[in-house]
C-alpha cells in the first residue's frame, strides 16, 4: 500500500507548478524533507541538505546536450532555474531554492518533472 501512496505523491508533485517563495518561506528539513526525498529516490542531498543533485547518463554528447536544453526549457516555464552541468554523455542537475538558501517543495516538483522527461 505504501508504494501506491508514493506513486500518488509523485504524481501529485508532477501535477504541481513551482510557486514563488516569499521572505517567510523556511527551507525544508526533518520529516517533510525526508518525505519529499523519498519521492525522488535517484536524487541525493548535497551541501548540508541545501540542494538535491542527480546525474543523468547518455550515450553521447548530442543526447546530453539535447536533454540539457529540454531541462532548461522546462525550468524556464516553471520559473525555477537549476544549475545544469553538461559534459560528454553526462548531465548533472543541481536543484536548490537560492532565495531561501535551501530546499523548497519547488525543487522536488521540478525534480519529478525532469525525471518524467528522461
Amino acid at each position: 500500500m505504501e508504494n501506491n501512496k508514493s506513486v500518488t505523491a509523485v504524481k501529485n508533485l508532477t501535477e504541481k507548478t513551482c510557486q514563488s517563495c516569499g521572505a517567510s518561506t523556511v527551507p525544508l528539513a526533518g520529516e517533510r524533507l525526508e518525505e519529499l526525498l523519498a519521492q525522488v529516490p535517484q536524487w541525493k542531498l548535497a551541501d548540508n541538505n541545501t540542494k538535491i543533485v542527480r546525474t543523468y547518463k547518455f550515450a553521447d554528447w548530442a543526447g546530453a546536450a539535447h536533454f540539457s536544453n529540454r531541462v532548461a526549457e522546462l525550468a524556464d516555464r516553471q520559473g525555477h532555474h537549476p544549475e545544469i552541468h553538461l559534459s560528454w554523455g553526462k548531465v548533472v542537475v543541481e536543484l536548490s531554492t537560492h532565495k531561501i538558501k535551501g530546499l523548497s517543495e519547488n525543487d522536488f516538483i521540478l525534480a519529478t518533472k525532469i525525471d518524467k522527461m528522461n
